[in-house]
């Protein structure tokens, strides 16, 4: 990734890329009125938990790839609004403990989004069918990214970049002898 330099968005000025992530972080609340729908329309109960299976699992889907169309810019634009009462502290390398527990966060809701379906044809009684748990989750995976800060952000990236080779920045960064 080196030479990448990164974009930067003034603000109110929204790129056809932001608006895109928006659109579809849009879709993602849209998407749960189709359980109601199902519902008023006199569906079966089976039919209403496969949808609902259905759209969990492609609310995660949806939520990585807005982050992905975004960028970095974009998606830092999004947290300024979002997190901007908050005052976050500036972009930098956060330590091993935030870091563990921020991959925590974006892991098991990927997980249990993942793993949800199979669960259900096992033991279908197991966990309870509640859309607030699966909005909780769903605030957790997004909430995982500032927790886990700008680098990870970068790291998540170069997943789709072909060319983009791995340094540990061990061997980078000289050592101090103490």
């Amino acid at each position: 990734m080196a030479g990448h330099t990164a974009e930067r968005i003034e603000p109110g000025k929204a790129t056809w890329r932001f608006k895109l992530g928006i659109l579809l972080l849009c879709l993602v609340g849209a998407a749960w009125l189709l359980v109601p729908a199902l519902a008023w329309a006199g569906a079966s109960a089976a039919t209403i938990a496969t949808a609902t299976g259905i759209i969990f699992i492609w609310n995660k889907v949806v939520i990585l790839m807005t982050v992905a169309v975004m960028g970095k810019p974009g998606f830092q634009q999004l947290k300024g609004a979002i997190f901007g009462a908050f005052r976050l502290p500036p972009e930098s390398i956060v330590g091993p403990l935030r870091y563990n527990i921020g991959l925590v966060m974006f892991l098991v809701p990927l997980m249990a989004a993942v793993l949800e379906p199979y669960i259900d044809a096992a033991w279908p009684a197991l966990r309870p069918n509640l859309w607030q748990l699966q909005l909780i989750g769903d605030l957790i995976f997004l909430a995982s990214f500032p927790v886990l800060g700008g680098n990870f952000w970068e790291k998540f990236r170069s997943l789709f970049i072909r060319t983009v080779q791995v340094l540990d920045a061990k061997e980078e960064v000289p050592t101090i002898a103490r």
